[in-house]
């Protein structure tokens, strides 16, 4: 018997998380829909805002922006991505995500392959100061 099941989840009700710098929400996921395949969720960056510079050993990332404009530090290079573009970010790559826009942003995200285990899907290279650090000076 699978545990995976079909149902709605809202973006309202996944608490935020906010550990790594602007909001970040999984909506799809092994806790909420229990998910083999990866996770689904919704960035949100209010101007200003980073996401701190990490990484996925096991997982792609698919990003999509769905409002505003992101500029995504890939390996130290700066991607921009506007509304209703979308960037993969490979497997084992370092990236951060910013806000460099006068309004908020939002995009989707998706990761995967799942990691083994929760623990080993993402490494932090720099902390949610450095990230915010790293943003005003690009400012």
């Amino acid at each position: 018997m699978s545990t995976v099941t079909s149902k709605v989840i809202a973006w309202s009700e996944q608490p935020p998380n906010t550990r790594r710098g602007a909001e970040i929400r999984v909506v799809l996921g092994p806790a909420t829909v229990g998910s083999t395949s990866g996770f689904l969720g919704v960035a949100t960056l209010q101007p200003g805002e980073a996401i701190a510079e990490h990484y996925h050993p096991y997982s792609e990332e698919f990003l999509y922006v769905v409002s505003g404009s992101l500029v995504v530090d890939i390996d130290d290079e700066p991607v921009r991505v506007d509304a209703r573009h979308g960037l993969l970010v490979p497997a084992n790559v370092r990236h951060r995500l910013r806000n460099t826009g006068d309004v908020e942003a939002q995009a989707i995200f998706h990761l995967g392959p799942l990691a083994p285990r929760p623990d080993l899907g993402h490494v932090d290279t720099e902390t949610a100061s450095e990230a915010a650090e790293f943003a005003a000076a690009q400012a």
